[in-house]
């Protein structure tokens, strides 16, 4: 079973900056990425993305911005899109929030690092790594402990769900002045 456990913080414009050339510098660039996010008004954490790459339906167990998660993942081409969203809308979901975020993911000792800029919603640093239920715990206080490495404090969950919240409320707004 794959659980994604992950730290992430709100950052600074001008710390997303820096972060991008320190990670330039001393991690593997893997990809640059432009993602649209649409997610579904369902029970579950229901999601559609279209990336520079691909197209996928992504479920993820648990409750968002949990620590650990367990996830599912179907690719599919990224012209597929559309049809997924069709499916989605046709089985009676409807879309709930809509993220456009550019990113840039490397590999910094063993971990993911994603720097991303989501419009409307800001700069955020995510540190991940996929494991095991056993060794989860353990994962963690490695990734907080990264975080200290690159003087960045971990944003508790409160304030993400404060501010998840805030943008589900006013994601169309948003985007539209972003």
């Amino acid at each position: 079973m794959a659980i994604e456990v992950e730290v992430r913080s709100f950052i600074t414009k001008e710390k997303y900056y820096d972060l991008l050339k320190f990670f330039k510098m001393y991690a593997e660039f893997v990809k640059e990425d432009y993602q649209e996010t649409y997610y579904f008004d369902s029970d579950a954490d229901l999601r559609i993305q279209k990336n520079n790459f691909f197209s996928k339906i992504w479920l993820k167990k648990g409750k968002i911005h949990d620590d650990f998660r367990e996830e599912v993942e179907i690719k599919f081409k990224r012209e597929d899109f559309k049809n997924l969203e069709r499916l989605f809308l046709n089985l009676g979901f409807n879309i709930e929030i809509k993220w456009f975020r550019k990113r840039y993911h490397f590999k910094w000792e063993g971990i993911d690092v994603m720097l991303d800029y989501t419009n409307g919603y800001g700069y955020i640093i995510e540190l991940e790594k996929m494991f095991n239920e056993e060794e989860k715990a353990d994962i963690f206080k490695i990734l907080k402990n990264k975080l200290k490495i690159i003087d960045i404090n971990l944003t508790p969950k409160e304030e993400f769900d404060k501010k998840y919240k805030y943008y589900k409320e006013s994601w169309k707004k948003l985007v539209e002045n972003g």
